[in-house]
C-alpha cells in the first residue's frame, strides 16, 4: 500500500501569480488559490504550485551555476506517520521547517527536497 500520493509539483519563482497565470493558460487550467507566497493551478488531475523563494534566480540550462528548481509535494492522511515512513525508506528530515503543522520538508537519498503534506483542499 502506498504511503503517499503526489499532491502537487512545485516550481520555485519570484512571482507566483504570474507563473500560475501562465501555466493555467498553457494547460487550460484554473488558478484555484493565491497568496503572496504561492499560487496553485489545477489542470485536470494535475496541481502545479508556484512558490515564491527569496532572491530567486532562474535556472541556467543546460549546466550552469543555478540548477533546476522544483520539488514534489506528497499528500498523506497523517503527517507524522508519512514523514516517519519517508525517513524509514531513506529520506532525512530537514532541520528547517516552515509550516510543520501542514507540511514536513525532507530530502530524498540523493538530496532532493520534497514535502510530505496533510491532504487538504486549498488547491
Amino acid at each position: 500500500m502506498a504511503t503517499a500520493r503526489i499532491g502537487s509539483i512545485t516550481l520555485d519563482c519570484d512571482d507566483p501569480v504570474a507563473l500560475a497565470d501562465f501555466w493555467s493558460a498553457m494547460l487550460d487550467g484554473v488558478v484555484t488559490h493565491t497568496t503572496e507566497r504561492y499560487a496553485c493551478v489545477r489542470a485536470g488531475s494535475l496541481v502545479l504550485t508556484a512558490l515564491r523563494v527569496p532572491d530567486h534566480r532562474p535556472p541556467e540550462w543546460p549546466g550552469g551555476a543555478v540548477p533546476k528548481q522544483m520539488h514534489l509535494d506528497l499528500v498523506v492522511a497523517d503527517l507524522d506517520d508519512g514523514a516517519a515512513e519517508a525517513v524509514r525508506l531513506g529520506a532525512r528530515l530537514s532541520p528547517e521547517q516552515f509550516a510543520p503543522e501542514l507540511c514536513r520538508v525532507l530530502f530524498d537519498p540523493a538530496g532532493h527536497p520534497f514535502c510530505v503534506c496533510l491532504d487538504r483542499e486549498p488547491f
